[in-house]
């Protein structure tokens, strides 16, 4: 097995644990107001590769320090292909692979599955993965769990200004996320 096909067996079962410790919980906050999804969002506009400007800390992330990416590819069968990719502090890139379904037919609350296939019988290996802000043009989107344990801002372009993503930051954190505890992507 090559040191990549290895990397790529480790990262899908630490994100795999990672998912699975995650309990259902109230998804309300304080005032009981719960997360909510964008209404509705166009598979095919949102396809294509994002740039992570930011995120809450999780363990199948610890490795990535820049340049860190998702691109998201429709399928036949209505599911998306998901590939993340990043770069280590040793300068290596590292990618792992997903797959995504529609929750309940929404276009805006997916699920995602890090896990190896023969696992995906199990509810716990699907994370859930909710597009929780977005841009009418399809130019930053801000995705999160209703549980608030995941938030990740991602844009179409490398960078973003930084008081762009300050506000979107702000937004996030009406919405009962705690974004003090965010990591800022190096791009």
């Amino acid at each position: 097995m090559s040191r990549r096909t290895s990397l790529l067996a480790v990262l899908a079962l630490l994100a795999a644990p990672g998912v699975a410790l995650t309990q259902p919980e109230d998804t309300s906050d304080r005032q009981g107001q719960a997360v909510e999804a964008v209404p509705a969002v166009d598979l095919e506009r949102y396809a294509g590769t994002w740039y992570e400007q930011a995120h809450l800390p999780l363990f199948f992330q610890r490795n990535c320090v820049a340049n860190t990416t998702a691109s998201y590819s429709l399928r036949d069968d209505g599911r998306i292909d998901v590939v993340n990719q990043c770069d280590t502090d040793t300068g290596e890139r590292i990618e792992a692979r997903a797959i995504a379904r529609k929750v309940e037919g929404s276009t805006s609350k997916l699920e995602v599955r890090f896990a190896p296939a023969f696992l995906s019988f199990l509810p716990a290996v699907w994370g859930d993965y909710w597009i929780i802000d977005l841009d009418p043009d399809y130019r930053w989107a801000v995705v999160g769990s209703p549980d608030r344990k995941y938030l990740w801002f991602l844009t179409r372009d490398k960078t973003i200004a930084p008081e762009a993503l300050d506000a979107l930051v702000a937004k996030a954190h009406a919405k009962g996320y705690d974004t003090s505890r965010l990591i800022r992507t190096e791009q």
